[in-house]
Order: structure tokens, then C-alpha cells, then sequence
């Protein structure tokens, strides 16, 4: 029999799930399967004001779900690690059953 989780594992993984709670960080997520990109890229694509992905680009970044790399002025976005492929993957998989 596996172990109860801790209170604050639990918070943890509720936290994680927020973050797809959300249909536009949901989008972007998904935006950044393929490749990397950068916020205007993003908000041209999804049709959203920049400061708009701004915003929801720091949720997704402070629940480690993507990583930013500098290339110059440009900040380029890209998913943190297979894990969030998995998850996103493992969701489309189960809602087209």
C-alpha cells in the first residue's frame, strides 16, 4: 500500500494543476510543444495582447512549467521538461476518449 501524501505534497501537486486551470496557459503550453518562441510570436498566434502572455508566461515560469533563455533583447520561451509534453499529451488523450 503506498503512503498518504504530505499536506504540503498535496498543495504542491493542487498548485501544479491550477496552472492548467487556465485556457490560455493551456494554449501557450501547447504553442511551445514544438518549439521555443517569444512573446510576440505567442500573442500573435493566440491573438492576445503581449502584456496579457507576459502575465501568464510568469505564472507558467514561477510553477516551473516553461523556462526563458536570452538570444539578444529576445527573451525565448520553451517547456520547462518532458514532463510537461507528458502531462499535456496524457490530457489530449484523455479528453479525446
Amino acid at each position: 500500500m503506498e503512503q498518504m501524501l504530505s499536506m504540503d505534497t498535496a498543495q504542491q501537486i493542487a498548485e501544479l494543476f491550477k496552472a492548467f486551470g487556465d485556457t490560455t496557459r493551456v494554449r501557450i503550453l501547447w504553442l511551445l510543444l514544438p518549439k521555443e518562441q517569444c512573446v510576440g510570436d505567442i500573442a500573435q498566434a493566440l491573438d492576445i495582447s503581449q502584456s496579457a502572455i507576459s502575465h501568464q508566461l510568469r505564472i507558467l515560469k514561477q510553477m516551473h512549467l516553461i523556462k526563458v533563455r536570452r538570444d539578444g533583447k529576445n527573451a525565448l520561451y520553451s517547456l520547462a521538461d518532458d514532463h510537461v509534453r507528458t502531462i499535456l499529451q496524457m490530457g489530449l488523450e484523455h479528453v479525446m476518449e
